[in-house]
């Protein structure tokens, strides 16, 4: 039988959120957070929104997750996120001990990978899910903006 929860079903959920961020004036990143094929956080920038510059889709997610679960630990979860997290969502990734995290688009100028790897030691990186789609929505709200 196939699992219809995969990477590309949950990175689906995530650009659902980017999608909400884009429709409030936000720059259109979705995370979701992942534990046993459930989804226990959702969210999406809210930088604007909340005038808070911490307020990235991960940031959110992980205080979702992290309450959800009743601790801080993330271990057998992973985070979907629509972009590739930039160094303070990295480091508050690491902290968090997640086991995977699933990216759709890089960010070769902010992405935390410029850095080298901020992740936790033991947490998977995987790159490329719904990439076009990832990245065609960050075009078209920065297009929209100039």
């Amino acid at each position: 039988m196939i699992n219809p929860y995969d990477d590309t079903y949950f990175m689906k959920q995530a650009f659902h959120e980017a999608q909400k961020a884009a429709e409030r004036g936000e720059v259109p990143v979705g995370a979701v957070i992942v534990a046993n094929n459930t989804v226990i956080a959702r969210a999406h920038n809210l930088t604007e929104q909340l005038n808070d510059v911490t307020a990235h889709a991960e940031m959110q997610a992980i205080t979702a997750a992290a309450d959800y679960l009743g601790g801080k630990y993330l271990k057998g979860c992973t985070l979907y996120v629509t972009l590739e997290p930039c160094v303070m969502c990295g480091g508050a990734l690491y902290w968090s001990q997640v086991d995977k995290i699933v990216i759709g688009a890089r960010d070769e100028k902010r992405g935390a990978s410029v850095v080298g790897n901020l992740y936790h030691p033991k947490t998977k990186i995987e790159y490329g899910v719904l990439e076009n789609e990832c990245q065609e929505i960050l075009l078209q709200f920065f297009k929209s903006k100039r």
